[in-house]
């Protein structure tokens, strides 16, 4: 992988997180990395740390580009694909990041019928601590080994099927930080209504997050229901407390606003 070039239209929040940790890992030289986005001051933020090429134009990111990542928001995607659809040789790669959009619809674009991956890595990219799902157009060792080679430094890489278990890991994985940040603040609001400071409050919730999937992630021979009932004991408090959350369904209501998201996913590829 250090010898193949990389291109990356758009780097954004996540085009970005992902060019800085293959850079950090030594996945990819730098030499080998070309970049370009519609505010050229997200490329020169890049260049203050790491000597990659800022192209000029789409078209020659796509020249000196073997793998070809599109960062680029799923409205924005074919307006920005379709131009370059005659310079993308059979022998490259197209990466697509937008939600929404099934690699059936990226093919009907490209004239010369390069290979086609998307993927839906989520925000914590940027500590190397992501869920990076990735699905090929078609099985192929090649492509498989080199986005393998490409994504482990990010974090824990899946291949799922496209469809239902792609739509499933968008919102688990790539909208599932925002679930998660959301109970993170409920959390530190009801600390803080029993006296905590803000700060304190806040770094009392993420390390309750953080210790409970530390321990999950250390003890995986271990179901997660197995290191639930080491917290629980018969009428105490834990037992108390999560009687309640299943009297309230919260299950329940969590799968609701998952399903919600996947309708919301299934619009965005329509449009």
């Amino acid at each position: 992988m250090t010898e193949k070039k990389l291109g990356f239209i758009g780097v954004g929040n996540m085009g970005g997180a992902i060019v800085k940790a293959l850079l950090n890992s030594k996945v990819v030289l730098p030499e080998n990395i070309w970049c370009s986005s519609r505010t050229s001051g997200k490329v020169k933020k890049i260049q203050e740390d790491f000597p990659i090429h800022a192209a000029a134009t789409n078209e020659e990111l796509v020249e000196n580009s073997d793998i070809i990542f599109m960062g680029v928001k799923p409205q924005d995607f074919f307006s920005v694909l379709e131009p370059l659809s005659s310079l993308i040789a059979q022998e490259k790669i197209v990466v697509s990041m937008a939600a929404g959009i099934p690699i059936s619809d990226i093919k009907k674009v490209l004239q010369n019928h390069p290979r086609v991956v998307r993927i839906m890595p989520n925000t914590p990219i940027e500590v190397c601590k992501a869920v990076v799902g990735y699905c090929p157009d078609k099985q192929d060792a090649g492509t498989d080994a080199a986005m393998t080679s490409i994504l482990q430094p990010l974090g824990y890489v899946v291949q799922v099927s496209e469809g239902d278990q792609f739509q499933a890991l968008t919102v688990a994985c790539g909208s599932g930080t925002g679930f998660v940040f959301e109970l993170l603040q409920y959390w530190q609001e009801w600390l803080e209504g029993y006296g905590f400071d803000k700060d304190v409050a806040r770094n009392m919730a993420v390390q309750t997050f953080l210790g409970a999937a530390h321990l999950a992630e250390r003890q995986e021979q271990h179901p997660l229901d197995l290191l639930q009932s080491r917290v629980v004991s018969k009428k105490g408090v834990t037992h108390a407390g999560l009687e309640s959350m299943r009297e309230l369904e919260i299950e329940r209501a969590l799968r609701i606003s998952f399903e919600k998201a996947v309708l919301r996913d299934s619009e965005l590829g329509r449009k």
